[in-house]
């Protein structure tokens, strides 16, 4: 490969897989010579993509993908890569800057291996609301990122709220509130009511699984996995006549599928 088609090959600094990368994305983004698309972009517009990629390393590892994953860290990688170039070029941080940052913060967040504490004294949620202390957080909620998907964030936001007690004893509780929110949503009127009720619902059921150490995120697409598993095998088992079958008719196949996909 010659210097006119491998920006490393006249870098001096390209002497790591990740320094080489930098050095293309320096390139993508020099603004005479780089790609219009990669220039015009900002963290705004990347974000997105930064999400997505995330998505896509998860669904590697569920479907045990080792090629694939390679493939997507790789593909999340550039995203960081990318961010940290935007911010290089506005002068706030470079590569290096974010590396040292979750170096430290790791050495910091195990003083059980790279201090004096014992393994008993380490508590890593203590560790971390010290941190956001020390940043100037005044609320328990503070760090919980609102672009979490909102099952998870309800249980972020839960479990931050029972670290200073404010939780239900024990499962009980959170299982007499489903019921009552269960009411509440039938007797919602109007589409905003609805919509209100249907959020505490949902935020109730979160509550109960996680008493029951759920992860609800985990358990929800679980949940769609096997839905989806079992109605493209009723569709396989119809064939061509699923649409226009009966309802007594699509719950037979449903049965079916179940006792056919039970375990997976």
């Amino acid at each position: 490969m010659t210097s006119e088609t491998d920006p490393s090959a006249t870098s001096p600094a390209a002497t790591t897989p990740l320094d080489r990368l930098v050095t293309i994305m320096a390139r993508l983004r020099d603004p005479q010579a780089g790609c219009p698309w990669d220039i015009e972009q900002t963290f705004a517009t990347i974000a997105p993509y930064t999400i997505e990629e995330a998505y896509e390393v998860a669904d590697a590892i569920e479907r045990d993908d080792m090629a694939a994953l390679k493939d997507e860290l790789g593909d999340l990688l550039l995203q960081v890569v990318f961010h940290s170039r935007m911010a290089e070029e506005a002068g706030h941080f470079a590569i290096g800057d974010v590396i040292d940052a979750i170096s430290e913060k790791m050495v910091r967040r195990h003083p059980h291996i790279f201090a004096d504490q014992s393994v008993e004294q380490w508590d890593w949620e203590a560790i971390k609301a010290e941190e956001r202390s020390d940043g100037g957080s005044s609320s328990a909620m503070d760090g919980v990122a609102s672009a979490l998907p909102a099952l998870m964030r309800a249980q972020k936001l839960q479990k931050r709220a029972a670290r200073t007690g404010f939780d239900w004893p024990d499962v009980m509780g959170a299982v007499e509130k489903i019921g009552e929110e269960i009411e509440e949503l039938l007797e919602a009127e109007i589409e905003v009511e609805r919509i209100d009720e249907a959020g505490d619902l949902l935020f109730a059921a979160v509550n109960m699984v996680r008493h029951m150490g759920v992860s609800a995120e985990d358990a929800l697409r679980a949940a769609n996995a096997k839905f989806e598993r079992r109605f493209r095998a009723m569709e396989t088992d119809a064939g061509d006549a699923f649409a226009g079958l009966s309802l007594e008719d699509k719950e037979q196949l449903w049965q079916r599928a179940k006792a056919s996909t039970r375990g997976l």
